[in-house]
């Protein structure tokens, strides 16, 4: 297979007439400045790595718009979205994910971090397979025509030394032995069916969801696999300080005692930290995954993105909730963000936003191999038009900066996953109809919801 992009970023800079060659679902060459050969397919516009969508909560889709009427906090926002999860089912949950997925795939994302857990029935009764839920996602993912790393989700408590309650108890396995003989099903089947658009990774809910003495064994099932590990990490203030009181140190100093800190691990939004916080995340070569628009959104805060990578921390990206599904908008919030904290400009250069939306995103996913234009890596790429009412106008010299300031998901033309197109002249080719989809798996989650709310209204 052969394409010929117009610009290319090739991680050192912008390229022009890049020509692309793929066999099967790798790069097998990468060359610059050559006239496009006969057969090669055009690219128009700026050709990028596909991007990374570290980290995702896919029925949170179902909360957009919804969750923005009115006011509250993080907290009234997530008895919200306990509502949400409590209705889904495999079935309906495999159709919400599909559809969230092809929209990833319209935006340019090629991988997605999806972290997993809602592994039961309603009340905690497991499925009769046990691992269905995960069985909908890695499925959904499949029928998008994306990768996924499914990161299966250890969640035992409703905070520190409090019970699981309500619809959280769909979440629960019982303990950490529990819940690693049920991921490690689930492992093995993915790998023993040859799911190449899949892998398995780990994920602590938090220092409030997993207590102490349980955080170790998520953390070895992990290292013993070589497996990806994220885990969120103050989030919110309340966490540090519930964490403060039972165990006398922070949350990421307790998950360092734990054995919970690498370079596999992601911790994600890592908005409230210390200096000695940001010290043992950046020493420990820990990733970061930033997800302003939710961070923004929630009302979370600002996170030191910045700090934390020059303390050695590599920086990706995720949509989370879902209040949008665009990485040009969660890259530039980044420096965006920085500009409003410090009251300077000129934090990140448009390439290492790039870099955070592409390559390490997937090396924080378990994809090592993906995430860049050269040979050998995974056939993922993306083309960002040039001349829309958006990015028209600054030429080939900024189409970096023009992807990362300007550029919305709109702007997506062409998406290749491993090799096969998912996305051409910004149409899904395996989900037809992508708001449609949405629009009907999101009214099978939500109708009784809007009814009940009918009702309230009428009296």
């Amino acid at each position: 297979m052969q394409w010929h992009a117009e610009f290319a970023w090739l991680g050192d800079g912008v390229a022009a007439d890049v020509l692309i060659e793929a066999d099967g679902e790798r790069f097998t060459s990468v060359t610059r400045g050559v006239p496009a050969p006969p057969g090669a397919l055009p690219l128009t516009g700026l050709t990028l790595p596909g991007l990374a969508d570290a980290h995702s909560h896919a029925f949170h889709r179902a909360l957009r718009a919804r969750a923005q009427a009115g006011s509250g906090t993080f907290w009234t926002w997530r008895d919200r979205m306990y509502e949400i999860a409590g209705r889904l089912d495999p079935d309906t949950y495999r159709a919400l994910a599909r559809a969230v997925y092809a929209e990833m795939a319209l935006a340019g994302i090629s991988c997605v971090g999806e972290f997993h857990y809602l592994h039961h029935r309603p009340g905690g009764v497991p499925y009769g397979d046990p691992n269905a839920m995960g069985e909908a996602l890695i499925a959904a993912a499949a029928d998008a025509g994306i990768r996924i790393t499914l990161l299966d989700t250890c969640y035992l408590a409703g905070g520190i030394e409090r019970p699981l309650e309500g619809p959280q108890l769909r979440f629960n396995d019982g303990s950490a032995g529990n819940w690693a003989r049920r991921v490690d099903s689930l492992y093995e089947q993915t790998d023993k069916a040859g799911r190449l658009h899949a892998r398995v990774g780990a994920a602590i809910h938090s220092v409030r969801a997993v207590p102490r003495e349980q955080i170790s064994a998520v953390a070895g099932w992990a290292r013993d696999r070589g497996a990806p590990l994220h885990v969120h990490l103050s989030e919110q203030p309340a966490e540090n300080a519930a964490c403060q009181e039972a165990y006398g140190m922070s949350p990421t100093r307790l998950l360092a005692e734990c054995g919970a800190l690498g370079a596999r691990t992601v911790a994600v939004h890592a908005t409230h930290l210390s200096e000695e916080d940001i010290g043992l995340l950046g020493t420990t070569m820990t990733g970061v995954c930033m997800c302003p628009t939710t961070e923004r959104d929630l009302a979370d805060g600002i996170g030191p993105a910045r700090d934390l990578s020059r303390a050695g921390a590599p920086i990706c990206l995720g949509s989370d909730q879902h209040a949008v599904i665009d990485l040009f908008e969660e890259a530039r919030a980044v420096e965006l963000n920085e500009r409003l904290r410090t009251r300077e400009r000129g934090h990140w250069t448009a390439g290492e936003l790039l870099a955070a939306a592409t390559s390490n995103g997937h090396y924080g996913l378990g994809w090592p191999e993906a995430g860049r234009l050269e040979p050998g890596a995974y056939a993922d790429l993306v083309t960002v038009a040039l001349d829309s009412v958006r990015t028209a106008g600054a030429g080939p010299d900024l189409a970096a900066e023009t992807a990362v300031f300007a550029a919305t998901a709109a702007d997506v033309r062409t998406v290749v996953v491993s090799g096969r197109e998912i996305v051409r002249d910004g149409r899904h080719l395996l989900v037809p109809d992508v708001p449609a989809a949405l629009a009907e798996a999101i009214a099978a989650v939500t109708a009784e919801e809007e009814e009940q709310e009918g009702g309230r209204e009428e009296s």
